[in-house]
């Protein structure tokens, strides 16, 4: 396989897996993208043995990579694990750790998380799973800080996701990391899902079958209030906008979205921000104001409890990726989110 030192990919096959998660991966990382005119990734499908590799409905997935090449990647991925009971092979186990100590980035999708459990690289740090998966996780793994209620973790080298759905995110947010918030939001775009999913939105919302009204209204709501996003808003106002009472908004919003209305508002101006620091070189004050905080210590307070980083140096590590060049213009008010 060519190699890129920091842009190889490997994600992992294995008998009587789903193909979905392995396509998860292939159309985010596997696919060229001249059009971005940046250095793209390099994919490789692994399995513990090169060959043919017997997947669900009875197909067969051909790869000639083997463990040494998952090893030696910069990204390695494993989707969802079979028998989330069974322990990851010693080979598997080796390869993992061979990786995760020449510094790669591991990350899982699903039920993939018993792996990287199994092979200790979860121990003492927060990770998620499937909610399905998520209490045996933590009895099989007790070492493990098990967060069953988020969408996805990035602690720094080693990054889970819960769902399947979830890794797409997970995804995303890797290309985000890797090369700014203009070519991830043009991959979502390609892909036809929302640009950005906050990690730490709950996994399982509970919603009715049947078509209800007044989820019209919030999603009306949350339009507008994307479209105003450097206005004052507050929940009366949002749910004037929807025509209920603050509190019958309060829980309509929940049930839809998982989250509150100034939690989701604090994440969709923090998101705005983004591109703004990576593509200008306005003072961070300045771009507080432009997406709608009152103060620039609000504005870092939520940043960094978002990001887990601050402002400037959020804009040290992705002003070259995403641009290859340093910022040189000015913000606008925001009008939605990245």
């Amino acid at each position: 396989m060519p190699r890129r030192a920091d842009r190889t990919v490997a994600v992992l096959a294995y008998p009587g897996m789903s193909v979905f998660e392995t396509g998860i991966v292939t159309e985010v990382f596997g696919l060229p993208r001249p059009e971005f005119d940046v250095d793209w990734y390099e994919l490789a499908v692994c399995a513990e043995r090169p060959g043919v590799v017997p997947v669900v409905g009875g197909a067969g997935l051909h790869t000639p990579y083997g463990l040494d090449v998952l090893a030696a990647a910069a990204t390695v991925i494993v989707p969802g694990v079979c028998d989330v009971t069974a322990d990851p092979s010693p080979e598997l186990v080796a390869a993992l750790r061979r990786a995760h100590r020449d510094g790669a980035r591991i990350m899982s999708i699903c039920s993939g998380a018993f792996a990287l459990a199994g092979a200790g690289l979860l121990d003492g740090r927060p990770a998620t799973t499937h909610w399905r998966y998520a209490d045996l996780l933590a009895r099989r793994f007790p070492q493990v800080d098990v967060r069953p209620d988020v969408l996805y973790l990035d602690d720094g080298d080693v990054l889970t996701s819960a769902g399947s759905a979830a890794g797409l995110d997970l995804c995303v947010h890797v290309v985000r990391r890797d090369h700014g918030a203009v070519i991830a939001n043009a991959v979502a775009r390609r892909l036809v899902i929302p640009p950005h999913r906050d990690g730490g939105q709950a996994q399982f919302v509970e919603a009715p079958v049947t078509v209800d009204p007044d989820d019209d209204r919030i999603a009306g709501s949350i339009a507008w209030a994307s479209a105003h996003l450097t206005e004052p808003l507050t929940v009366a106002r949002l749910a004037r906008q929807a025509h209920m009472s603050p509190r019958t908004y309060l829980r309509h919003f929940a049930r839809a979205t998982g989250t509150s209305p100034i939690r989701w508002l604090v994440d969709q101006r923090v998101r705005a921000s983004l591109a703004l620091l990576e593509s200008t070189d306005a003072p961070v004050e300045e771009i507080a104001a432009a997406v709608g905080f009152d103060s620039p210590v609000t504005y870092r307070h939520h940043f960094g409890r978002a990001m887990r980083t601050s402002p400037s140096a959020y804009r040290r590590a992705f002003r070259t990726a995403a641009t290859g060049e340093g910022p040189t213009r000015r913000p606008r008010a925001a009008q939605s989110g990245t």
